[in-house]
């Protein structure tokens, strides 16, 4: 496989992603050294420019062209505290004021090589590594539960709104409950008022019977968010949701969001739990516009703003089409090919502004809506108390490691703080 810079994104190799080679490309980008455990896979260039993360164990893996190999001397170093290190606000400050390149940032390889990195006796380099590193294993630990709970939460919506499992299963002669709903029930008990809901034909529009489709317009509200001026970036309680707090893909990215002081309407304020969605996009594979995102709650600021590139959309009828629905229809693949359809530009892609609006939703039964919701919400909520824990694991790692490095905190008092962020 070849690891590339987005698949290196969150610290961690996410091998599983990873793009695949043949044996004689592996061959050519291994000639002058082999990633091997232990050593640390650094991102150059691009989007995800300047982070590291550690090589796993037994996995042949080659270089892509943005990607540097960094192989610590293990007499003098541990590979998981220089990683930490690598990783640090501290160092992300240092290497921001090194890159070159106008389109796409990059670091060249004599800033690499001398980028300073503290050196303590390997005793307590390998404290620190331990640590922290359990931090960061948490943190990976949260990510891929979100990944389960956003998997079930899709793969519901799919079968019953998508595929129409139910009516199908029906069709083909399914009686029982739990076979009909397709078995993707946690708790089994609730299947036989599931079943109920889901028409035993179809229409002659290929949708179940009764179930019908409406343009997003009839069943949301969307809003335009606020244009600003460089000048009204400082700081203050009030904060823009940006292209930044967009992760690829699709989700909500906490660290995007900018202080901001200017002027805005009520109605552009974001509040915890709304749909956001990018409506323009610098990302050349388009891994950013037209995806929904769920914004979470931000303890350092009191005011969300929606800017000019990001709309926020808002059920009509929250009770009959909820809002839990509404993500699920525009996080679909049928709203995304629908949506890439609408872009324009080139360097800068552009949704278009019927896009949105235009779009033909699914609008079954009130009851269907609001029984799926109810499958959902405690998924989203264990997923963002999930998120909220990551975030304050991150904010005390990255609090403890540069006072570690300082002197100005022992490794005693960083473990207690570490037993009181968990």
């Amino acid at each position: 496989m070849v690891v590339r810079s987005q698949d290196i994104r969150s610290g961690v190799f996410r091998w599983h992603e990873a793009g695949r080679v043949s044996a004689e490309t592996y061959a050519e980008r291994i000639a002058r050294a082999e990633p091997a455990f232990g050593d640390i896979l650094y991102s150059r260039e691009g989007t995800y420019f300047g982070i590291a993360a550690e090589m796993p164990r037994n996995q042949k893996v080659c270089l892509g062209q943005r990607m540097v190999l960094i192989r610590p001397n293990p007499t003098k170093i541990n590979s998981r505290f220089l990683r930490l290190w690598l990783n640090s606000p501290v160092l992300s400050r240092h290497i921001h004021g090194f890159r070159d390149g106008t389109v796409a940032e990059r670091l060249n390889m004599p800033t690499i090589r001398g980028l300073p990195v503290p050196i303590f006796p390997r005793g307590e380099q390998d404290a620190i590594a331990e640590l922290l590193g359990s931090f960061d294993d948490k943190i990976e630990l949260n990510r891929r539960m979100n990944e389960t709970l956003e998997a079930m939460a899709k793969s519901i919506f799919q079968d019953w709104f998508v595929d129409f499992g139910p009516t199908r299963r029906k069709i083909e002669g399914a009686t029982g409950p739990f076979e009909i709903m397709g078995k993707l029930l946690v708790d089994p008990s609730h299947a036989h008022e599931l079943a109920k809901l889901f028409p035993a034909k179809f229409g002659d529009d290929g949708l179940p019977a009764g179930w019908t489709q409406k343009p997003i317009s009839q069943l949301a509200e969307v809003i335009k968010g606020r244009s600003y001026k460089s000048s009204e970036l400082a700081p203050s309680e009030t904060a823009l949701v940006t292209l930044k707090s967009f992760r690829r893909g699709g989700g909500y990215r906490k660290g995007g969001l900018k202080p901001y002081t200017g002027d805005f309407k009520p109605v552009q304020i974001v509040r915890a739990g709304e749909i956001v969605m990018a409506q323009t996009d610098v990302t050349q594979a388009a891994e950013i516009i037209g995806r929904p995102a769920i914004v979470d709650a931000d303890d350092a600021f009191s005011v969300l703003v929606a800017s000019l590139d990001v709309a926020i959309i808002r059920p009509l009828n929250p009770e009959t089409y909820t809002r839990e629905f509404l993500f699920q229809t525009l996080a679909s693949v049928q709203f995304t090919r629908h949506a890439l359809a609408h872009v324009t530009g080139t360097t800068v892609l552009h949704l278009a502004s019927n896009a949105l609006p235009d779009f033909q939703a699914l609008v079954p039964g009130d009851e269907a809506v609001r029984r799926f919701s109810d499958l959902i919400v405690p998924l989203m909520r264990r997923s963002e108390v999930c998120r909220r824990e990551s975030h304050t694991l991150t904010a005390t790692r990255d609090l403890l490691l540069p006072k570690l490095m300082s002197g100005e905190i022992l490794l005693a008092e960083a473990r207690q703080r570490a037993e009181e962020a968990a």
